[in-house]
């Protein structure tokens, strides 16, 4: 895309869920839009499964063989809450984008609304700034008990999208962990990196500084605040958080810069919209020394091979 802005300013939300509550969620979304477009941002990021919850704490009734009633109930809460794309929700999401003017990139739990409607995912959404719906991101590998609740995405969900401001793309959490998931976005020149998470070890600053100096980018890192009285009452689990601590995260948002510096250093302990103008030069000048699918590549040596082929359990031949 031509004629790019040379700057741009941007928000990371920092904030919790209205958990379990896909509607009030929505409409605090919504809110925060507004209220980081009223502070300037022409591009608003929100964290991983925002809406309606990254279910932090809960292992919904599960154990290795079993599966409780109680978390059957959950779960069914869960996916009730879910967001089938498109639907009501996205149209909300996209209005809220139209009306602030600003593209917006948000993680929700995503309910497949194409086959049996029985499989979650943890998704992101990105809408333009005229509000329409560009694509989806599906998490191609959920972590660890995560597996429970969500699906695997696949290849044909690995967008990277012109934008007046530069071509932005996202992976979820631990996902930014797969070298060649990272190698993917590089390659379709990614300049404003979304990294959505729901880690607030320290370890992960150090994570979102390599790759934003590996892949010579901006990377914009969105976790939630969470403390354990948000978690409401009446989950027919709620026993299972008793262990859990009365802060669930902390944060840790933060955006860096293509040469591995903090343009906004990570906010900890409260909600927050982390607000900076990113100075899209600074790619070029990063580039100088090192581009990871340009001149210090070695594609007679190494080559990644990507599917973007959209898998499906049938096929029906005539």
């Amino acid at each position: 895309m031509s004629n790019r802005a040379q700057k741009v300013k941007v928000a990371v939300i920092q904030a919790s869920s209205v958990i379990m509550d896909r509607d009030a969620t929505t409409k605090k979304a919504v809110s925060l839009i507004h209220q980081a477009a009223e502070k300037g941002a022409k591009i608003v990021v929100f964290p991983e499964a925002f809406i309606p919850a990254y279910p932090r704490g809960l292992s919904f009734g599960t154990t290795i063989g079993s599966r409780s009633a109680k978390g059957r109930k959950d779960w069914y809460r869960y996916w009730s809450n879910s967001v089938a794309v498109p639907d009501e929700t996205t149209e909300q999401l996209g209005e809220a984008a139209r009306k602030a003017g600003v593209y917006l990139v948000i993680g929700v739990t995503e309910r497949d609304n194409e086959f049996s409607g029985g499989t979650l995912y943890c998704s992101v959404l990105f809408f333009d700034s005229d509000g329409q719906l560009l694509g989806k991101h599906r998490k191609l590998k959920p972590t660890a008990a995560e597996r429970i609740v969500w699906g695997e995405g696949d290849g044909s969900t690995l967008p990277v999208f012109d934008t007046p401001y530069g071509r932005i793309g996202a992976l979820i959490c631990w996902e930014n962990y797969m070298p060649l998931a990272r190698a993917a976005m590089y390659a379709q020149g990614i300049q404003i990196y979304i990294a959505p998470t729901a880690d607030a070890r320290e370890t992960w600053q150090s994570t979102i500084r390599h790759i934003a100096l590996e892949g010579r980018c901006f990377v914009l890192s969105a976790n939630q605040y969470v403390t354990k009285d948000m978690y409401p009452k009446d989950l027919a689990c709620y026993d299972e958080l008793a262990s859990s601590p009365e802060i669930m995260s902390r944060g840790g948002s933060a955006i860096v810069g293509p040469l591995g510096e903090y343009v906004a250093e990570p906010v900890f302990g409260k909600e927050d919209i982390i607000i900076a103008e990113l100075d899209m030069k600074q790619i070029a000048y990063s580039q100088f020394d090192f581009d990871p699918v340009g001149h210090y590549a070695r594609p007679d040596v190494f080559k990644l091979l990507v599917n973007k082929e959209k898998k499906t359990t049938i096929e029906w031949k005539n």
